[in-house]
């Protein structure tokens, strides 16, 4: 059977400033019809990795294709405006002196019949047919936005790159607005690249994550295996906070108040980091100083004491003070749960959702 060939494909990619990497040898594929997004923190290389797909900016090393044909590498460069690349940014760049109908027409050719049928067409399908001759000054900013998304598949690019395109929106627009645009780009066969720094957002929109720290990519794939199959301790933190146990390896085997934990892969002798999420903390009651027994799921229980509980609206938040070593942890319950300060509860941790991962220089 033929592999598929990719709608979009990076190798290598490099790109300086200043004899600094902002873009280390990144490489990615984008298939018809899928989203990728390049998650990161701010500074990481994501949006410069888009100028140089898009044209507007010109790598230092590497090539970009487009459907199994080259169109840049450091010799050879398609101009930006035969790459057939749609763009959406989050300041949507409308022209303010040319109505809807003809900010979406503007980069359409052919004859006027053709552009005017394909551009009552887009602007049906985003529910802006009444606004034809309306000024972009005159639409509130989830209008602007659909105009813009509009005007990008107006020239049906097999490609469009978004660089967090959503994030001036209000929070009760976007989630709608978001769901409507990865529909119709999904029903073009378009292949999607988005930048985002937003965790929650590339979760709900990929088909595949890239997460870029530092100018480079250190972990690929489905949104549940990065989630859930983290490749360190800052990966599984950059999507939601984390609790933090330290111990030594001593004899294939880490010592914790919550129990021994195999350290498979750790040298004897060195220090590991166990992170784990605070909705996989379980919380019991204190039964005159006495824990649960302990399981093999769950561990040995340890005791702490409340420090704060607060409600945040799915769920409630509760820190704990540990008796072992004063350290803070923090539980995720569902629902209204705020004991008091100063209660003492016991904590057990779920041993497969614990990650083990060595302490770092």
């Amino acid at each position: 059977m033929q592999t598929p060939i990719p709608r979009l494909e990076i190798k290598n990619l490099m790109r300086r400033y200043d004899g600094r990497h902002v873009v280390n040898n990144v490489s990615l594929r984008v298939m018809p019809g899928h989203v990728t997004c390049l998650l990161g923190p701010s500074g990481c290389g994501k949006s410069t990795t888009l100028r140089m797909i898009a044209g507007v900016e010109m790598q230092d090393s590497g090539e970009i294709w487009v459907d199994g044909s080259l169109v840049c590498d450091t010799v050879y460069r398609v101009p930006p405006e035969r790459r057939h690349i749609g763009l959406m940014f989050q300041d949507f760049a409308l022209f303010p002196h040319l109505s809807v109908a003809r900010n979406v027409g503007f980069g359409l050719s052919g004859d006027k019949a053709a552009k005017q049928r394909r551009i009552e067409e887009l602007l049906d399908r985003v529910g802006l047919s009444r606004y034809l001759n309306a000024y972009p000054h005159e639409l509130s900013g989830g209008e602007q936005q659909r105009v813009a998304l509009a005007r990008a598949l107006a020239p049906r690019p097999g490609i469009m790159l978004m660089d967090e395109p959503f994030s001036g929106l209000d929070n009760r627009l976007r989630d709608g607005i978001r769901d409507e645009t990865l529909e119709i780009l999904r029903e073009q066969d378009t292949a999607v690249l988005l930048v985002t720094h937003e965790p929650e957002e590339a979760m709900r929109m990929a088909d595949e994550i890239a997460l870029m720290r530092d100018g480079r990519i250190v972990q690929q794939g489905a949104p549940y295996n990065v989630y859930n199959a983290p490749v360190d301790r800052s990966a599984m933190a950059f999507f939601s906070e984390v609790n933090v146990i330290r111990g030594r390896v001593r004899g294939s085997l880490v010592d914790t108040p919550f129990g021994q934990f195999l350290s498979p892969g750790a040298y004897e002798g060195s220090e590991v980091e166990i992170v784990i999420r605070p909705q996989h903390i379980k919380i019991d009651f204190d039964r005159h100083g006495r824990g649960p027994n302990p399981t093999p799921q769950d561990g040995t229980p340890a005791r702490g004491v409340v420090e704060r509980a607060r409600f945040m609206g799915s769920e409630s938040l509760v820190e704990f003070r540990m008796d072992h070593d004063g350290s803070l942890l923090k539980a995720t319950v569902p629902n209204v749960f705020l004991p008091r300060p100063g209660k003492a509860l016991w904590l057990m941790i779920r041993r497969d959702r614990c990650f083990l991962f060595p302490v770092k220089g």
